[in-house]
């Protein structure tokens, strides 16, 4: 089975090329060894930056499960996920990633993620976009007041 979900990220890097929507990389959600969630990169198509396949696959996935959380499913991937990706992939709580391409092989056809991969481990101050904090206490109260609520929801 997961040779066939992993061939159907494969189909969907390849049909992503020939519809001409952008970057070769498609992304399959599954749960209980069924897909619950597909898509293919549309940065291009959307002019949406965010719109790598995986994060689409994880936005079909939590449509169709009608959840934000991911636990219990896999994603099979075409190139080892970019740093917000793998985020994404972690705050939904996937377990498992299973992937073919890797950082390596992305690099060599113009995406290299490794500039992101240095930019995060910098301290703030030392990175290349400023970070700048405003408005602390304000900011911190709506916080508290989260927290404090009754009934607020656990991510």
């Amino acid at each position: 089975m997961q040779k066939e979900f992993m061939q159907e990220a494969i189909d969907l890097s390849k049909e992503n090329i020939e519809k001409q929507f952008g970057w070769p990389f498609g992304a399959v959600v599954v749960k209980d060894w069924k897909v619950v969630g597909r898509w293919f990169n549309h940065v291009v198509k959307n002019n949406d930056p965010t719109a790598h396949a995986e994060i689409q696959a994880i936005r079909d996935a939590c449509t169709n499960l009608k959840t934000f959380g991911l636990s219990w499913c896999e994603i099979y991937i075409s190139c080892e996920p970019c740093p917000m990706c793998l985020w994404a992939i972690f705050r939904a709580r996937i377990n498992k990633i299973y992937y073919w391409n890797t950082q390596k092989d992305a690099d060599e056809i113009g995406f290299d993620d490794q500039n992101f991969y240095k930019e995060f481990s910098k301290p703030i101050d030392q990175r290349s976009i400023p970070e700048i904090q405003l408005m602390y206490d304000e900011a911190k109260k709506v916080f508290d007041e989260w927290k404090e609520k009754v009934g607020s929801v656990e991510y």
